[in-house]
């Protein structure tokens, strides 16, 4: 299976030869994982320097489409995006490989982490003594699920107007560019609670709440429901509009149009679907998904 993987990435990608150093944009909920990733993969072709940046994924597709910088591997949290913002002009083919699921982040001294459980969070985060942070919808899959899992919850638990109760409630005091950049906040006491990706809060030995599969955005079975309820994020332009519709999260990986290197970019993709890199996937909280799915070739 490995040896045909790696013959499809060779026609997927063909080789194109150019410097030992490989660019890659991510998102932030795969920065622990990309820099394992890094360290392996430099230790096993030495001379290779993997530069990567970290940022919201939409954010991320905005560097390589409006801003123009330069990069060989572009990787999101969300891979719808990658067919409604980049291919075909800036990918021709890319793969979904992992999982993930939404969850409701907080620490033992959180106000009543005692009484907090997958029954009431929602009563719990609408007091108004609580502080509960997101992530910026417009640059970041995270944000746009946590609205996805609000308006999903205000169905599940048939509770009218709690999408905008939450939203009242969390107001965007504690709103940040990426869902990792609420970590140092979580940290420190100013949040109680913050809406983060399962493979994040365990990564940084939060404690967690464990959301229904109905609506923490995890299950294929799901799919139908996820997709009743929708949200709408910034365009290319402020005035522009884009609708989000509630999916099962899959992270996207592909190889951008006019890599510098390209060949180099092939042999980390058959890293990352390597033995080890799944196994990497697995022990930073990701569900790996193997042969990964295959977009865009026709």
């Amino acid at each position: 299976m490995k040896k045909i993987l790696a013959i499809f990435i060779t026609i997927l990608f063909p080789y194109v030869s150019g410097a030992e150093e490989l660019i890659i944009f991510h998102a932030g909920s795969l920065s622990s994982l990309f820099s394992t990733l890094e360290r392996d993969f430099e230790k096993e072709n030495p001379g290779v320097d993997v530069l990567r940046e970290a940022s919201g994924s939409v954010m991320a597709i905005r560097k390589v489409k409006e801003l123009g910088k330069p990069a060989d591997i572009i990787a999101v949290a969300d891979i719808e995006l990658i067919p409604r913002m980049l291919y075909p002009d800036f990918v021709t083919s890319y793969l979904g490989f992992a999982t993930n699921r939404m969850v409701i982040a907080f620490k033992k001294n959180s106000k009543y982490a005692e009484e907090i459980n997958a029954e009431n969070w929602y009563e719990i985060l609408t007091r108004g003594d609580v502080k509960v942070g997101r992530s910026d919808p417009n640059n970041d899959p995270c944000g746009y699920r946590t609205l996805l899992v609000w308006k999903l919850s205000e169905k599940y638990y048939k509770k009218p107007d709690l999408f905008k109760k939450l939203i009242s409630s969390a107001g965007d005091k504690f709103m940040r560019a990426k869902e990792t950049d609420l970590i140092p906040l979580q940290e420190a006491g100013e949040i109680d609670y913050h809406f983060q990706y399962e493979s994040v809060a365990r990564e940084n030995k939060f404690e967690y709440i464990i959301l229904p599969p109905e609506i923490d955005l995890s299950e294929h079975r799901f799919s139908e429901f996820y997709s009743s309820v929708s949200v709408e994020i910034r365009g290319k332009t402020p005035q522009e509009k884009m609708e989000i519709k509630g999916s099962p999260i899959l992270y996207g990986i592909g190889i951008l149009k006019g890599a510098r290197n390209p060949e180099l970019a092939r042999r980390f993709f058959n890293f990352l679907f390597s033995e080890k890199g799944r196994k990497n996937l697995e022990e930073k909280g990701l569900k790996p998904i193997f042969p990964p799915i295959i977009f865009g070739v026709k």
